[in-house]
């Protein structure tokens, strides 16, 4: 049985295949966001829209006005790391379709792992045999093989 591990974050995926019960890890791809690293001015060119609340007191036609900005929730960064998910999605299909795994282990960090999971189709979903909720991405192969779940390596 094959194993698919994905180390991701919202700029980098790396992946590694393991089948058990050798414990090598074997780098069979890398992905790449640049993009994920610009500052919110350098992913688009505009400021948010702006909201203007007005509350005008009994018996005037003028009130207090507040302003604020919109859409912080939906930031460019926002958008640029679920493009990405799906870019590791697509990836992770197309090696299924290949026969190159059978199991998933999915290593990122919260917000990252959440997405990822959202995005999996259901034949993927299945093979999922672990999560690990770390950002791992910078860090050493070795560190990687210590947070595998001891499930994936039977």
């Amino acid at each position: 049985m094959r194993v698919r591990i994905v180390v991701a974050d919202q700029a980098e995926a790396r992946f590694y295949d393991v089948e058990p019960p050798g414990t090598t890890l074997q780098v069979s791809g890398r992905l790449l966001d640049p993009s994920a690293r610009l500052h919110e001015r350098e992913l688009v060119s505009d400021r948010p829209g702006r909201v203007f609340d007005r509350a005008p007191t009994a018996g005037e036609r003028r009130g207090a006005v507040a302003h604020h900005d919109t859409g912080g929730e939906r930031s460019a960064r926002h958008e640029a790391t679920v493009v990405f998910v799906r870019r590791i999605v697509e990836q992770l299909e197309q090696a299924y379709q290949h026969g190159r795994f059978e199991r998933l282990v999915l290593m990122a960090e919260p917000r990252v792992l959440g997405m990822l999971r959202a995005a999996l189709p259901a034949r993927l979903e299945h093979c999922v045999l672990a999560e690990v909720h770390k950002d791992l991405v910078h860090q050493s192969d070795e560190v990687v093989r210590a947070h595998i779940p001891p499930q994936a390596l039977r």
